[in-house]
């Protein structure tokens, strides 16, 4: 499976909602790199390998949007789609979201199939 090769970097502070997303995707075969902070993910990404960016919007340090620019503006990750992943589903917010560069929403509460949905739009399984 192909799967075993992608990477998907997901930052949420909320640590069980992290830990039920990196359960997902490693049942899913991908490779996880996560982090609960905002700052300590901009750390840690250099130089990683990363297919797709799954951040929360309501984080402490900085919000799901400035991280998005932060990570954008590194060399390596200009293209990188970025999958916000968060309870802010208001229309204006989520309109808000895509003018700043996100690529798509998964509203929480969300379901498996939501998050698989969202993740295949932007890694091409089916």
């Amino acid at each position: 499976m192909n799967a075993d090769k992608q990477t998907i970097l997901v930052v949420e502070d909320d640590e069980d909602t992290r830990k039920t997303i990196e359960i997902m995707l490693d049942s899913l075969g991908y490779r996880v790199l996560s982090f609960g902070s905002p700052l300590m993910a901009l750390e840690k990404i250099k130089g990683q390998k990363i297919d797709l960016a799954l951040l929360d919007i309501m984080m402490p340090e900085m919000d799901g949007y400035q991280l998005m620019k932060r990570i954008k503006q590194m060399e390596e990750f200009g293209a990188l789609p970025v999958v916000m992943v968060t309870a802010k589903d208001a229309e204006t917010e989520i309109l808000e979201g895509y003018q700043s560069g996100a690529d798509y929403y998964i509203p929480k509460p969300f379901t498996r199939k939501q998050l698989v949905y969202g993740i295949e739009l932007f890694l091409g399984r089916s």
